[in-house]
């Protein structure tokens, strides 16, 4: 891909708009409560699209659409499980955990929901979920971190070590100054330019083949499996894939959004924007990656850096079909998706370390600003970390992004989805599911029993340790059920 100058001044508009933003949220925060969960202020399509643009990161312009590039449409299997999670997790979760975070103290975290709904005094709830958040969201902040670096490293021809901190750089001061607010309006236009990205470049690499049907045969010609939703694919990998979806129940970053609603109500028309736009994007990156198969089929001798990393897949196509102009745009795509997660996995982080660690353990008595500013040094804290676990530049991103997910889903996941239905869940339940789901992941990672998704075993095993261990604990006080019922009752009202 040959960068120009017209693709070097779109990226840098879009980043100082992104840093313009960041300024204006900065001069709306004024409390802590602003910083982390803007004032539980945010409408449906702030909410719809800042959740959708902070679950897909740069997996989505990269991840995917190499693995489709490279393996064909049965790695599609993915986008299907995606889905389903996604909508199961606005349908039953979203609506009761925003009232439920609400009657219970007002919490800001989910650690901070945790030791709430379950009356936990010892504050060991509050510590294991801080601790699993920081664990895997550092993870997680590493893939952006790496797929910034990759983007800036071809973007503007320097060195990978260089790229790595030019990407995460405007994430991080606008993540800095303006807190969720920045976090949330900039989501909104970065989702806006991902689909646009999305659905406008399969159908010009379509074009560019001469039509539909013409590439289709050009994949087909190459190899026919490419069509083939089964090829390589025995049960357990079917499951392994659609196992993704099991992970939405446990993103904290994702859970905030519904936190920071401004109703329940505004839930239900945030479902259907937030869905249709999720079910448009991963249609277009499948199409990406399937159609590039023609492309470079076609155009073998430009196929050179895509055969040595399949996730640049949509960097090339967008760097050769593209007048540069558009291309800065398309790329600017890559670093909304990017920029669009990492800003919240560093909120969600800074938020756990002063929420939930500086603040009840160490100053109990600290002000608004002082919170304000502690938060924002952990930023700056979290951003260095994932940015020294990123210094390999053979990571590949979806790798990290899915162990990420993984420990999030299981650990967190059961919790949270037991936690707004059942109301005889109890702290000792809540803590042996979180911990059995996070353990069971470690190890299945380590050990690979039956090449299964380890998200599947940790969260069955999580929700069987929740039950079992609830049912033989002391039943949670009638205050705690009270609480429930009425969070319930409430998110019932039309």
């Amino acid at each position: 891909m040959t960068v120009s100058t017209p693709m070097i001044i779109m990226f840098i508009v879009y980043i100082t708009g992104m840093l313009l933003i960041g300024y204006l949220a900065y001069r709306s925060t004024k409390n802590f409560d602003d910083y982390i969960l803007g004032g539980r202020s945010l409408g449906s399509v702030v909410t719809a699209l800042s959740a959708g643009a902070s679950d897909m990161s740069g997996w989505l312009l990269m991840g995917l659409p190499g693995a489709i590039f490279l393996l064909g449409i049965s790695e599609s299997w993915i986008a299907i499980g995606l889905c389903l999670g996604a909508y199961l997790n606005w349908l039953i979760v979203a609506g009761r955990l925003r009232v439920q975070t609400e009657k219970n103290n007002n919490a800001l975290t989910l650690p901070d929901y945790f030791t709430s709904r379950f009356e936990d005094n010892s504050k060991i709830l509050r510590i294991i979920s801080a601790v699993v958040i920081l664990v895997f969201f550092t993870i997680y902040c590493a893939s952006g971190v790496v797929a910034g670096g990759l983007l800036f490293e071809s973007t503007f021809n320097i060195s990978y070590e260089k790229a790595l901190w030019l990407g995460a750089l405007a994430t991080i001061a606008y993540t800095f100054l303006g807190g969720f607010l920045a976090v949330s309006w900039t989501d909104t236009v970065q989702a806006s330019l991902m689909i646009f990205a999305l659905i406008l470049t399969p159908v010009v690499v379509i074009l560019s083949m001469g039509g539909l049907d013409t590439s289709i045969a050009v994949i087909k010609a190459k190899n026919p499996e490419y069509l083939d939703m089964f090829k390589g694919m025995n049960f357990v990998a079917i499951l392994s894939l659609l196992g993704w979806g099991l992970g939405y129940f446990g993103q904290p970053h994702i859970l905030a959004r519904f936190m920071a609603a401004d109703s329940h109500r505004t839930i239900r028309s945030a479902r259907r924007i937030s869905m249709t736009w999720m079910a448009l994007c991963l249609c277009g990156t499948i199409a990406v990656g399937f159609f590039g198969i023609a492309y470079f089929e076609n155009n073998p001798q430009l196929a050179g850096s895509v055969m040595k990393n399949n996730e640049r897949i949509f960097m090339e196509l967008a760097g050769l079909l593209f007048n540069p102009w558009i291309a800065g745009i398309l790329l600017s795509a890559i670093l909304a998706a990017v920029m669009s997660t990492l800003s919240c996995q560093l909120l969600v982080c800074a938020s756990a370390l002063t929420e939930d660690l500086y603040k009840p353990f160490f100053r109990k008595s600290a002000s608004q600003k002082e919170l304000v500013w502690v938060g924002r040094g952990m930023v700056l804290l979290v951003a260095a970390v994932a940015i020294y676990i990123a210094q390999d530049p053979n990571n590949k991103v979806l790798s990290l992004v899915s162990n990420a997910w993984a420990g999030f889903g299981a650990a967190f996941g059961p919790v949270v989805l037991m936690s707004v239905t059942w109301k005889r869940m109890t702290r000792w339940g809540a803590l042996a599911g979180m911990i059995v789901g996070a353990v069971t992941v470690l190890v299945w990672m380590k050990y690979k029993w039956f090449d299964l998704y380890e998200i599947i075993p940790g969260f069955i095993l999580a929700t069987i340790a929740i039950t079992v261990v609830s049912l033989i604990t002391k039943a949670p006080s009638a205050a705690a059920q009270a609480r429930f019922e009425e969070a319930e009752a409430e998110y019932k009202q039309k």
